[in-house]
């Protein structure tokens, strides 16, 4: 489904890309030693940001809860990619690139080669590494644990290739008991079209709700978890309820 829809899609972004390009602002010698090593790290980091966003922001997040959803860890679970990653922006955050000089052919590149390196990390047949590779890299274990609904592992470890920005930026943690695959609330289908669409319908029905705008718009870029006052007043006199009878 995401190659279907989005592989057309991503045309219409590279040819945006390729108009974005004709403002840049560097030329970059792209046959110059150290010109590969920094597009890598520029292209990690900017998975990194997208990533932590699409965890952090329900507008991205709806588009992501599908990749998060599967309740096991294999290369399968790699395969689960959203429908709607073209509509919530995924492009946005590797526009910087664009602007820096860097051609957009090799920014899908590297975007490419960032999400290959990837699907072999979606396993549990792999342990943890040397010791070094695990503090420099975004390995089994460490993935292992983004994929986690425990209170410890849940928003960790967003990391691309490298997981050394989720140590700079304090996003990291390490394996330390079974990870518990899947979301917080578990959508309990395997229909795929609802597998794709139920967070985006759930944040348009929050949107769409009574209330002041500014609440209500909120739903579109507040944290997945964040419920309106009077809707976390409810819930919490509900739970009182229940502990009393």
């Amino acid at each position: 489904g995401n190659v279907v829809i989005a592989a057309p899609l991503k045309l219409f972004w590279l040819w945006l890309f390729a108009q974005v390009y004709r403002w840049h602002w560097f030329e970059l010698p792209m046959s110059a030693w150290w010109t590969w090593p920094l597009l890598l790290l520029g292209d990690d980091f900017c998975y990194y940001w997208f990533h932590r966003s699409s965890h952090r922001v329900r507008w991205f997040w709806s588009a992501h809860v599908v990749h998060h959803s599967g309740e096991s860890m294999n290369m399968t679970t790699a395969m689960r990619q959203s429908l709607l990653y073209s509509v919530t922006g995924w492009w946005l955050f590797f526009m910087p690139l664009v602007l820096l000089g860097v051609h957009p052919a090799v920014v899908f590149l590297l975007y490419g080669c960032d999400l290959a390196y990837q699907f072999f990390i979606h396993t549990e047949s792999v342990g943890k590494l040397h010791p070094w590779i695990e503090f420099c890299f975004d390995t089994p274990s460490n993935h292992r644990v983004h994929h986690g609904r425990n209170a410890q592992y849940i928003d960790r470890n967003y990391g691309g290739v490298l997981i050394v920005f989720d140590r700079l930026f304090g996003t990291y943690a390490a394996e330390v008991e079974p990870v518990d695959y899947g979301i917080v609330r578990q959508v309990r289908s395997h229909n795929p079209l609802w597998l794709n669409l139920h967070e985006f319908a759930a944040m348009w029905r929050d949107v769409l709700r009574s209330g002041p705008l500014s609440l209500r718009l909120k739903h579109l870029w507040a944290p997945p978890e964040w419920t309106r006052a009077s809707d976390a007043e409810g819930v919490a006199a509900a739970q009182a309820a229940v502990t009393i009878r």
